[in-house]
């Protein structure tokens, strides 16, 4: 009887009180500690880098505790500047945790080279321009020569300079197409021009004839 005497005496209720209130204490300064430990309560912002470039990103990311890792570039895009930020991973606005990477993929210092391939000319206007699209190309101005075909590309120039197989031209580089008019006068000029020589050459012998006698 005494052992249920003391289970509800004074003393054994003060105890377990204080036994309630000791686990109480001790489980909310662990989960305190925890908290503080994992910056659960600390959150930080992701700024907006786009168009900066790695010395601003850096000023930036160190000012928050934020680190950065580049990842590969990307196509070129004219709409940046060169070596900028043009994408992100997390996004601006996003909440994250004190010293999160935060990946970044930079804009190339420009445009790439492309071959001009073989085996365009002599081909049609349908089938060459959808060919230089496709590797990148802008279709400049379009003329017209004498020539047997209509419409077929007899030349390809960039900026006045004729184009050959193999040379490397800039993305988006402007190519001018000169096509044949289909009029059936292909190599008329050339014989034109060649008569109109050998008359000027025999005008000119004759003449030295004349002097000599």
């Amino acid at each position: 009887m005494s052992f249920f005497r003391f289970l509800f005496s004074k003393t054994f209720l003060l105890q377990l009180v204080l036994a309630v209130v000791a686990l109480v204490l001790i489980a909310f300064i662990i989960l305190t500690w925890l908290d503080f430990s994992t910056n659960q309560d600390q959150r930080i912002t992701v700024p907006n880098l786009a168009r900066l470039s790695l010395d601003k990103v850096d000023e930036q990311l160190n000012e928050l505790d934020l680190r950065r890792e580049i990842l590969d570039s990307a196509n070129y895009n004219p709409d940046y500047p060169p070596y900028s930020v043009i994408d992100q991973v997390p996004l601006p606005g996003k909440q994250v945790k004190e010293n999160r990477k935060i990946y970044l993929t930079l804009n190339p210092s420009g445009f790439t080279k492309v071959e001009i391939p073989e085996n365009l000319i002599r081909r049609t206007r349908r089938q060459v321009e959808p060919t230089l699209r496709s590797l990148g190309f802008e279709i400049g101005t379009i003329s017209y020569k004498p020539d047997v075909a209509k419409d077929v590309v007899l030349e390809m120039r960039h900026k006045g300079e004729l184009l050959e197989p193999g040379m490397k031209l800039m993305k988006t580089s402007k190519i001018d197409l000169v096509l044949g008019d289909g009029s059936g006068r292909y190599g008329m000029e050339e014989e034109e021009e060649a008569e109109a020589t050998a008359e000027e050459q025999i005008l000119n012998d004759l003449e030295e004839e004349e002097y000599d006698f």
